[in-house]
């Protein structure tokens, strides 16, 4: 009776290992699966987002479809509604992937570090100056279809919000400093900044004006380094 119980013990136990083993191999297998699943959709997406840049700065936002987007991006149709939620939700991912690339890059701890005003400013130029050159020729897009698009609009919005946050934190850093012309305060300073900073005065200088980049970027410079600290 004791080796009979023995030899039941020996059977169950072998028996829980195979299936444990079993179990565990299914598990690994459903993970390894899932995990292709999401590699494959995030590529998916990035394929079809860098397709829809290329095409919107190459023919405009209207003049671009659903369909020339799948095309170059080698997937179907309904797999960009599925993926980004069609043309106009391509063009607000842009955007929003943009913005959180911007936000993402410790810009408030490097603002927070800097001691010196004068180049505080000149970072403050300058990642302006490269953020507009990245992201211009998709800004231009969006500005142009946000009037007949409430999403697009939205984005917009929110973009612009977040270069003002960052805008605003410099304001405030000046100040800290005991930088600011007497007259200039927070507010006056943030609005000031967007005044110059934002994508109107880069569109209006290098547009308008047809000024290379380089040198919009340096009368801005000189521009906000007289209208905020007065040297």
């Amino acid at each position: 009776m004791e080796l009979s119980l023995i030899g039941d013990y020996i059977e169950y136990r072998t028996l829980s290992t195979i299936n444990d083993r079993a179990g565990s191999t299914v598990i690994g297998v459903v993970t390894q699966e899932a995990g292709r699943r999401a590699e494959y959709a995030a590529a998916t997406r990035q394929a079809i987002l860098l397709a829809a840049r290329a095409l919107f700065v190459e023919r405009g936002y209207f003049d671009t479809r659903v369909q020339d987007i799948a095309r170059a991006a080698r997937v179907a149709a309904p797999t960009v509604y599925a993926a980004v939620g069609g043309k106009s939700g391509v063009l607000r991912t842009l955007i929003e992937d943009g913005v959180r690339a911007a936000e993402a890059g410790g810009i408030y701890e490097r603002i927070a570090a800097q001691t010196d005003p004068g180049a505080l400013l000149r970072m403050l130029v300058d990642g302006t100056r490269s953020e507009f050159e990245l992201w211009s020729p998709i800004m231009r897009q969006a500005i142009a279809a946000a009037p007949q698009d409430a999403g697009i609009r939205e984005t917009v919005g929110a973009a612009h919000d977040s270069l003002r946050r960052g805008l605003r934190a410099t304001a405030a850093r000046l100040a800290e400093l005991g930088a600011l012309r007497a007259e200039v305060t927070v507010d006056e300073a943030a609005d000031v900044l967007w005044y110059f900073l934002g994508n109107a005065s880069y569109f209006t200088l290098t547009d308008d004006c047809h000024w290379p980049l380089d040198r919009s970027a340096d009368w801005l410079h000189r521009s906000l380094t007289a209208a905020l600290l007065g040297t």
